[in-house]
Formats: C-alpha cells, sequence, structure tokens
C-alpha cells in the first residue's frame, strides 16, 4: 500500500502568521560573535544598572572586586545556604 502525502504538512505552513515567517536569504551574521570567546557568557542588564556602567570591563571590575569582598566560604555551603 503505498502512503500519501499529508495535507498536515501544507496546512501547517499556511497557519503561521506573517511575523513568524523568516526569509533567511536576508539573514546576516552575528556581528558580535566573534567578540565572544569561548566560556563567555552574556547577560542582560535592566536599562537603570546598565545606565551606571560603560563598558564589560568596568561591570566585570565591579563583580571582581564584589566577589573580593565576600567572606570566604566553600562554595558547596553557598549554594545550599540560598536553597
Amino acid at each position: 500500500m503505498k502512503k500519501t502525502q499529508s495535507s498536515r504538512k501544507s496546512k501547517d505552513t499556511d497557519d503561521l502568521r506573517d511575523e513568524y515567517r523568516f526569509d533567511y536569504r536576508k539573514a546576516k551574521p552575528n556581528r558580535f560573535a566573534p567578540a565572544m570567546s569561548e566560556g563567555t557568557v552574556a547577560v542582560v542588564l535592566e536599562r537603570d544598572v546598565a545606565a551606571v556602567f560603560k563598558s564589560s570591563e568596568a561591570v566585570n571590575s565591579f563583580l571582581r572586586s564584589a566577589i573580593s569582598a565576600m567572606p570566604k566560604t566553600p562554595r558547596s555551603k553557598r549554594v545550599l545556604a540560598r536553597r
């Protein structure tokens, strides 16, 4: 018995709204990708917090100083204390 094409496939594509259609021919490479080294984590700051810092180096410098001011406890105890 030969299987026929399902009309489900054509229904799914026809039901998409225009805002969900993406024209891959117009896609551009991520211009920020080369700046991201392996092991880098991107964090989104709230607008008011981001206004305080001029660069990612300033954010990292502040966070490192805050980390050095924290009490020296084993990491496992800090994680358990948060729960």
